[in-house]
């Protein structure tokens, strides 16, 4: 993603508590830095507008008291994010948002500041936090990662082909907490009488490898565990899937609308929006060591029939009935 500067001067002042909201921090203005990477501009631009609108939720006003510095980072690397971090130290924030690839770096340049952080991982196995219940330190937030929405996917993917008996899954294993999500991948397909191979990726070279192995194996289904990797390659995983007629799915939005077959998974954009409640608990005086991190509480069925159409496949009326959202 191009790096952008997203800066919003607001002036000091107070405002009175609408009816049913929150009252409006009145000690000052305050400022909030956040760091971004995300695999999609126009995705990453949708989330910023989400939690902006979490934060006019609850009384944060634009022009009024609050300001937003936003940074978003060109590449992956802790070092860049680290460095946006700094800049944003400089402006004196009173918390930052992370976000994605961003957080490690982040933390490790934040000091004592406040973290809030939107993490697709395992918080905990990347060494972020303590626990999910008692975070310690300075950094607490959301994680997209649900090891219960595993099994799920797979019975929707089942529900959707019921055909399919032999899936490959997809899975970059230094994506912490991803050999808890495999695992149950693995067991829930089991359970259904399918045979797995899991397919282990960290780079778009392995992920063509991995796209060639499946073509010439007996696979007739693919599950991909989503991370930035997956996320980035989600247009090819797409032709790949038409191409060998094989259907795919994987939990966040974008992997449907880039032409695979499903998507199940985190409602990103209510996430995000949750995440401004984390900030302003902490301007209020919470310490982020008091608030439990959170996982998707929201979720999103997204169904391509354009792709099924592709198929040859007949999604099942009670399927497409649960759907949030058909791409015809």
């Amino acid at each position: 993603m191009d790096r952008r500067a997203f800066v919003f001067t607001l002036g000091t002042g107070v405002v009175a508590a609408r009816a049913g909201a929150p009252q409006v921090l009145s000690r000052k203005a305050v400022r909030i830095g956040y760091v971004g990477a995300w695999y999609s501009t126009t995705t990453a631009r949708s989330l910023f507008e989400a939690f902006r609108q979490g934060l006019g939720a609850l009384g944060y006003i634009e022009g009024l008291n609050v300001t937003i510095d936003a940074q978003w980072m060109e590449g992956m690397a802790a070092e860049e994010a680290a460095r946006l971090t700094g800049e944003l130290l400089r402006s004196k924030v009173d918390v930052l948002v992370a976000q994605a690839v961003a957080v490690p770096g982040v933390k490790a340049a934040a000091g004592s500041t406040p973290v809030v952080f939107i993490f697709s991982g395992d918080p905990v196995a990347a060494k972020l936090v303590a626990s999910l219940a008692r975070p310690g330190g300075n950094l607490t937030g959301m994680t997209l990662l649900s090891v219960d929405l595993a099994g799920k996917r797979v019975e929707l993917l089942k529900q959707a082909a019921p055909r399919v008996s032999h899936i490959a899954i997809l899975t970059n294993l230094a994506h912490p907490g991803e050999e808890d999500e495999l695992r149950e991948t693995q067991i829930a397909a089991q359970r259904l009488g399918l045979i797995v191979r899991p397919f282990p990726v960290r780079t778009a070279a392995d992920l063509t490898v991995a796209m060639g192995a499946i073509a010439r194996d007996d696979i007739d289904a693919v599950v991909a565990l989503s991370d930035f990797l997956i996320m980035h390659r989600r247009y090819a995983i797409a032709e790949f899937s038409i191409e060998q007629g094989i259907p795919t799915t994987s939990s966040w939005e974008d992997f449907a609308t880039a032409g695979n077959l499903m998507s199940y998974g985190p409602d990103l954009e209510y996430v995000w929006r949750h995440a401004a409640t984390y900030v302003d608990k902490i301007l209020r005086g919470t310490k982020p060591a008091d608030l439990p991190v959170e996982q998707p509480t929201k979720f999103r069925l997204v169904v391509n029939l354009k792709t099924a159409g592709s198929l040859r496949m007949t999604i099942p009326p009670e399927l497409l009935v649960r759907a949030d959202r058909i791409i015809e």
